[in-house]
């Protein structure tokens, strides 16, 4: 993993440094693609979109089976890291297709938070591996109303058992997945707000998953301001619904949190946040720290 994370690295140094010498003679360009390239903003024909991002969710109470009341447990960490791949591929910048790729480390047991990284799968209390694979297609629905967009992705699952030794690695199931996005950058250029409505319809052996044959709605609200052009601060609100379609298992949650984003030059942008599970049903009670890279070019 550690060698498949420098490659990535290593992948977006060069892609930046490649846009950077073919960017010399151009002009600048009157705003960042932090501002301008939103999940919302369709790729031209011919770019690339290649967004890296890592989320790690600790926790010590949860309320799974407890009508409402918090409980501590040992501490348990869950590492996401996803590739996101997209490109234009339509005239009129109306069509976009991608692949969608998960990697996964999780630890149970009180281990300390930081344990995921030390990927020791054969170890009782942690699990780790690649776990899904996903072809999408990001399209505009609403030809006059370019902010406006939908991404279609089919995932494909990659693990043989969900538990193993009592360690959940992740979802053996497929999931039809729909996320709707819009964005509003208000006069001035100083703030901007973005929305985003995400639905997974998840299918499959009921046996195999606690999640198959349930529907996830999850909307979420994001405020940005910019200092700069290059650098803005966020705030955000997500909440997260499981409707029983026949499994047996609903529950939801809240999270709120914030963060920032940095554009390093053309081609490459950083990010951080962070959220807090503020309340929910059937769900953990823990928080998330993420760090991604984006470069476009």
């Amino acid at each position: 993993m550690k060698k498949i994370i420098g490659l990535l690295v290593l992948t977006f140094v060069t892609f930046s440094s490649f846009s950077q010498e073919g960017n010399d003679t151009q002009d600048t360009p009157q705003k960042s693609n932090i501002q301008t390239y939103t999940p919302s903003k369709l790729l031209n024909k011919g770019q690339w979109d290649i967004k890296w991002f890592n989320n790690l969710y600790t926790q010590t109470k949860d309320l799974f089976g407890t009508n409402g009341r918090k409980r501590t447990i040992p501490r348990e960490t869950f590492f996401t890291s996803t590739v996101d791949i997209f490109t234009g591929v339509s005239e009129n910048s109306s069509f976009n297709v991608g692949l969608l790729l998960e990697f996964r480390s999780n630890v149970i047991g009180g281990r300390d938070a930081l344990d995921v990284f030390s990927f020791d799968g054969e170890n009782a209390t942690a699990r780790s591996g690649f776990t899904s694979f996903a072809p999408a297609v990001k399209f505009n629905p609403l030809k006059n109303v370019s902010n406006f967009t939908v991404q279609t992705a089919f995932h494909i699952p990659l693990v043989d058992n969900e538990v193993e030794n009592g360690v959940f690695l992740d979802q053996k199931g497929f999931i039809f997945q729909n996320r709707f996005f819009y964005d509003y950058t208000f006069p001035g250029d100083k703030w901007q707000l973005f929305t985003e409505l995400n639905t997974e319809y998840n299918f499959g052996k009921k046996e195999n998953s606690f999640a198959n044959n349930s529907l996830n709605l999850t909307p979420g609200v994001f405020l940005s301001y910019f200092p700069s052009q290059k650098f803005t601060v966020l705030g955000l609100v997500q909440h997260s619904q499981r409707i029983d379609l026949g499994n047996d298992f609903s529950q939801d949650f809240t999270a709120v949190g914030g963060g920032a984003k940095y554009q390093l030059n053309k081609t490459l942008n950083i990010e951080a946040l962070y959220t807090n599970f503020v309340r929910g049903n059937d769900t953990g009670l823990g928080q998330t720290f993420n760090i991604g890279l984006r470069a476009l070019f």
